[in-house]
């Protein structure tokens, strides 16, 4: 092995180190930052050993590739609102997907039509698996931006018999890819594998609703990585071997931690139109109900007055982008000798994580972020919770009504706390279209505006006292 080949694999390894150490300090939110920054750094590692490759005799089409890719990639990460990071991650999905799949479907047709030599057995296998969950991928990803930015409904779409339709593409599909295998020389197989492999990622993210997006998008960043995995065997790339496992794994260890959180199996998430119309009817029939409406004035002098404070934030608080205001609120509670804590739900949100993030874009302390086992004991003891924008999430319906789609999630027992002061613009139910009982109960305040505005006007008047 020559020098510069020790070097790429050395390169390589190192590249490997962090991408572990990266995915380690994912794992708490004080060492997310520095989580993301080796594994930054890893990829830089990687790209350059992978560039000084003898294999590449001309650069023009890779710098080209990259100027391009900047120029797409900056403007996103730079000028993004950190309300659209769900969308901007399943439309990254996406571009990777992409990336592996133009690799394969380039790998076979090098050695089909140029070489004249097809690939062996072995090298088919990772080439179909990698066009095979890369082409669903794509599409799936573009389903799913589609549906958080708005350009597809929400809703699940169903129709009849649709889980058996998508199951028969699946396998009809698997059982091309099987074929490819045996005899690689079909050409017309592989392409027609891909095409359903495309029409499978529409068809498999249609049905399921923004309740389950989170899942969703979780699931096919795992699909990304283990085609990344597949495309590293067939070009002989050890680091994305590495980097495509570990992206595999992890997606799909966090995709069943989501489904786990909401005490629902992959099969409900996948095949059960979770939000669907009939839900959302049933919640609008509550919404006759009284509820107790106040100012900003009466929601301050609660909290002014208080000893705890629980901050609950949801989607709500995204959209408003009101994580700054809600720290400065809690810094003046804190100012006034009153303890304060963040409940995260890990579903709260569009995306994992979506609420850490807002709240560290906001500089809020992390040890004063909470996860729900940590934190439902503490609302019986807690005389305020401050609901912002988070609504299925805090429904005791969860608990038991067995009748309700979300029965059985685990929920915050914001409803446990003294009063509740939920920010909230209307009525309308959340991503799961049920009605949350927590807006009817005696203890509960609604604070109906702009999140930011009434976070803004509820400091006003609490520095005022």
């Amino acid at each position: 092995m020559s020098t510069r080949e020790l070097l790429i694999q050395a390169a390589y390894i190192v590249a490997a180190a962090l991408f572990v150490l990266g995915l380690r300090g994912l794992t708490a939110p004080h060492t997310a930052r520095r989580g993301m920054g080796f594994a930054a750094l890893g990829m830089l590692v990687a790209v350059i050993g992978t560039l000084v490759q003898q294999q590449i005799v001309e650069y023009q089409w890779i710098v080209i590739g990259l100027v391009i890719g900047s120029l797409i990639g900056a403007p996103m990460a730079i000028f993004m609102p950190m309300t659209a990071v769900p969308q901007r991650t399943a439309i990254s999905h996406a571009f990777g997907a992409l990336a592996v799949t133009l690799v394969g479907v380039s790998e076979y047709y090098r050695h089909t039509t140029q070489l004249g030599e097809p690939l062996d057995n072995v090298h088919m296998a990772a080439v179909g698996f990698e066009v095979l969950f890369g082409s669903l991928t794509i599409t799936g990803s573009l389903m799913a931006f589609g549906k958080l930015q708005g350009f597809v409904p929400g809703r699940p779409m169903t129709y009849k018999f649709q889980n058996y339709f998508n199951i028969g593409i699946f396998l009809a599909a698997a059982a091309l890819f099987v074929y490819l295998i045996a005899d690689p020389s079909a050409s017309l197989v592989f392409y027609v594998m891909l095409g359903l492999g495309v029409l499978f990622g529409i068809l498999f993210v249609m049905p399921i609703g923004g309740a389950d997006m989170p899942v969703v998008i979780s699931l096919l960043n795992s699909y990304a990585g283990l085609a990344a995995a597949a495309t590293g065997f067939a070009i002989g790339n050890n680091v994305l071997i590495v980097a495509g496992a570990l992206d595999g794994a992890s997606g799909f260890i966090l995709s069943m931690l989501m489904s786990k959180a909401m005490n629902r199996s992959f099969n409900n998430v996948l095949f059960g139109a979770f939000g669907g119309e009939k839900a959302a009817v049933a919640g609008g029939e509550k919404e006759k109900r009284p509820v107790k409406s106040v100012q900003a004035d009466e929601a301050a002098t609660v909290l002014a007055y208080s000893r705890s404070v629980i901050f609950v934030p949801g989607y709500g608080l995204a959209v408003a982008q009101a994580q700054h205001n809600v720290r400065e609120l809690a810094d003046l509670l804190k100012a006034k000798g009153i303890t304060v804590k963040y409940a995260i739900h890990p579903v709260a949100g569009r995306m994992p994580g979506h609420m850490n993030v807002l709240l560290a874009e906001a500089n809020v302390p992390y040890d004063e972020l909470y996860d729900l086992d940590q934190v439902n004991p503490e609302f019986e003891r807690t005389d305020v919770a401050v609901v912002v924008g988070a609504n299925d999430v805090t429904n005791p319906a969860a608990r038991h009504d067995s009748k309700s789609p979300i029965f059985g999630m685990p929920i915050l027992n914001v409803d446990k706390a003294g009063t509740v002061i939920f920010l909230k613009r209307s009525m309308a139910t959340g991503f799961a279209g049920v009605d949350n009982e927590l807006f009817y109960m005696d203890k509960t305040m609604m604070l109906f505006g702009d999140a930011k505005k009434s976070v803004q006007s509820l400091a006003s008047e609490v520095k005022a006292l």
